[in-house]
C-alpha cells in the first residue's frame, strides 16, 4: 500500500482553559488550567491516520527556538522524523483558549512551520505516494503556491484539500488553482456556507462540487456529516458525544476518512468510522487519542 503525504504544519499548542468564556475588551478572568502540547492540523491527521495503521508520511517543517525544540522532541519521541531539513526561523505556536462549554478559539503565531520551499519536494520519492492530505493554513501563506506547484505537477495523485476557516481568507487564485486539481473537499458546516455564500448543507455542497467535480464532505458536529459526490447524497449520523473541547476534532475526522479509504472501506463505512473518532476526541481533552482510546472504539484494528 503506498502512503498518504500528510503536507502542514506540527504545533506547539498552548491549551488555555477558561472559567466560563472568553473575556470581553477590558475584562479580566482566571486560567483553570493550561499545558503545552503537540498538535497542528498535519500532525492531527496524521495520528489518526497511524491509529489506523495505514502508511503515511509527515511532511513538515520544525523550526528553531522554544517552540520548534518543543515540537522536534515531542517528534522524536514518537519515532516522526520529517525529511524536510531545519529551517533557520522560530516556530511559532498557537494558543488554544477553551471555554467551559468546549468550544476553542485559536490565536496563532505563525513561523517556520507554515512556510514550504520549492526544493525540499525533489526529497520526495513518488513512487511511494498516492494522496495527499492538505489545509488552508499553509496555502494561505507567502509559499502556498509552491505547495500548488508540487501538486498540478504531479496530477496522479489524490488530494484531499481540508481549507479550514481561512478558504474565504485565501487568495481567489491560489483556491481556483487548488479546485482545478479536482480536491476531495472536508469541511465544516460554517466552512462550507461561507466559501458557498449558501444557507444549506445541500446547497453548499452542490456549489462545491461544482467546482471540483469531486466527493464534498461537511462535518455537522453532533448531527454528524454530509457528503455529496455528483450522484448520490447522504447524512451519516455521530455518536451521542460528552464534549470536553472541539480541538482536533476536524484533523481527526480527516484523517480517519482518508485511512479507512485507503483500506477498502466503502465511502458511507468510513464516514462512519470518522465521525466515531471525532466524537472520540470531542470527548477527550486536546487533539489526540491515545492508543488506549483509539483500541476500544476498534478492537479489531
Amino acid at each position: 500500500m503506498k502512503k498518504v503525504l500528510v503536507i502542514g504544519s506540527a504545533v506547539a499548542d498552548v491549551v488555555i482553559n477558561l472559567e466560563n468564556r472568553l473575556p470581553r475588551t477590558g475584562e479580566d478572568v482566571h486560567v483553570i488550567k493550561q499545558q503545552l502540547s503537540l498538535g497542528g492540523c498535519a500532525y492531527n491527521v496524521s495520528d489518526s491516520i497511524r491509529h489506523f495503521q495505514a502508511p503515511y508520511l509527515l511532511f513538515s517543517p520544525v523550526g528553531t527556538g522554544v517552540y520548534g525544540n518543543f515540537v522536534r522532541e515531542e517528534l522524536r519521541k514518537r519515532q516522526i522524523v520529517s525529511p524536510i531539513p531545519t529551517p533557520q526561523q522560530e516556530n511559532g505556536c498557537c494558543y488554544c483558549f477553551v471555554e467551559t462549554t468546549g468550544e476553542r478559539t485559536f490565536v496563532c503565531y505563525h513561523g517556520a512551520e507554515y512556510l514550504f520551499q520549492k526544493e525540499w519536494f525533489s526529497l520526495l520519492d513518488l513512487s511511494q505516494i498516492d494522496s495527499v492530505y492538505l489545509c488552508g493554513l499553509e496555502i494561505e501563506e507567502v509559499t502556498g503556491d509552491v505547495i500548488i506547484d508540487f501538486l498540478c505537477e504531479n496530477p496522479q495523485l489524490t488530494v484531499y484539500f481540508a481549507p479550514g476557516p481561512r478558504f474565504t481568507k485565501i487568495e481567489p487564485r491560489k483556491i481556483q488553482r487548488l479546485l482545478s486539481l479536482s480536491p476531495i473537499l472536508h469541511l465544516n458546516r460554517r466552512e462550507a456556507e461561507e466559501a458557498s455564500g449558501m444557507e444549506h448543507v445541500e446547497e453548499a455542497a452542490r456549489w462545491l462540487y461544482e467546482k471540483t467535480s469531486n466527493l464534498v464532505v461537511i462535518t455537522l458536529g453532533e448531527k454528524g456529516c454530509y457528503y455529496f459526490d455528483g450522484q448520490k447524497e447522504a447524512y451519516i449520523p455521530s455518536v451521542r458525544a460528552r464534549q470536553a473541547d472541539t480541538i482536533g476534532a476536524g484533523d481527526a475526522h480527516i484523517g480517519s476518512l482518508i485511512a479507512c479509504l485507503k483500506q477498502g472501506d466503502d465511502l458511507e463505512t468510513a464516514l462512519g468510522k470518522a465521525n466515531r473518532v471525532s466524537s472520540a476526541v470531542v470527548e477527550t481533552e486536546g487533539a489526540l487519542l491515545s492508543d488506549e482510546a483509539f483500541g476500544k472504539l476498534f478492537p479489531q484494528n
